[in-house]
C-alpha cells in the first residue's frame, strides 16, 4: 500500500467530513449523509484495485 493512497483516502474524509459539518450547521441534513456516503464509495472505488492485489497474492501464495 503506498503512502499516496492513505494520504488520498485521508484527504477524501477530510473534505467530506468539513462538507457534511457546514451541511449540517446550515439544517440540510439530507445532502450531508449524500456526502458521507458519497465519501465511503470514493475510497471503496480506490480501494478496489488493492483488494484485488491482496487476493492475487493469496492466490499465488496457496496455489489456488
Amino acid at each position: 500500500m503506498n503512502v499516496t493512497l492513505i494520504i488520498k483516502i485521508a484527504g477524501v474524509g477530510l473534505l467530506a467530513s468539513i462538507a457534511c459539518q457546514i451541511l449540517q450547521k446550515s439544517g440540510k441534513d439530507e445532502q450531508a449523509t449524500f456526502v458521507s456516503i458519497a465519501g465511503v464509495i470514493t475510497v471503496m472505488i480506490m480501494l478496489i484495485s488493492e483488494i484485488s492485489q491482496l487476493f492475487s497474492s493469496i492466490r499465488s501464495i496457496f496455489g489456488l
